[in-house]
């Protein structure tokens, strides 16, 4: 593992992020790991320090916006935004589906970086990138804390992550007896 994918694992480990047990994840799949961003959330020195990482990683400043999903990304979606000196808005849920709200706008060709943590299926970002679209702006990229597909979510711009860790995932119909004797836990995302 490269230095900087172990320094990401140890503070999800040290803030108590990273979980082990039956986790239903919001795409409805199944796993025996969760990564629960919002205890590293909690830390804002471990926040600072994860989004110089993945900025280091991203090493790009041709955008004017970030955007974040409710509520997985609203606070690294908003460090992104501070480090890089740049407007900070969010999409949030109505209806289990991602809307603009609070007078949210877009100007038409504005450039925009979407910023989420965990993606499994990357359902959210999308949705930001359909919103981008709708309103004429333009999607720079998108920056992603961890990516859990096993580089099956694949998006019409450049992406990036960090961290790249891929636990297996099922499907109510395959989850294996091991797994389903364990009490299942939703612990939000």
């Amino acid at each position: 593992m490269d230095p900087t994918a172990n320094e990401v694992l140890n503070i999800f480990k040290k803030t108590g992020a990273l979980l082990e047990g039956h986790f239903v994840l919001r795409s409805g799949l199944h796993s025996t790991h969760y990564f629960q961003c919002a205890q590293v959330c909690q830390n804002m020195e471990a926040v600072t320090r994860l989004c110089q990482m993945l900025l280091a990683k991203f090493n790009r400043n041709d955008f004017a916006t970030v955007l974040a999903p409710a509520m997985g990304g609203l606070v690294l979606g908003q460090e992104i935004a501070r480090q890089t000196n740049k407007r900070y808005i969010f999409a949030e849920k109505e209806n289990d589906k991602l809307v603009m709200r609070r007078n949210f706008k877009f100007a038409p060709g504005e450039r925009v970086l979407v910023v989420e943590d965990v993606i499994t299926r990357g359902g959210r970002v999308q949705e930001c990138l359909d919103l981008v679209a709708a309103a004429g702006a333009v999607t720079v990229a998108v920056l992603v804390l961890v990516d859990r597909s096993e580089g099956k979510t694949k998006f019409n711009v450049s992406y990036t992550s960090l961290l790249e860790m891929s636990f297996p995932t099922y499907t109510v119909e395959k989850i294996p007896a091991a797994l389903a004797a364990i009490p299942i836990q939703k612990p939000g995302s």
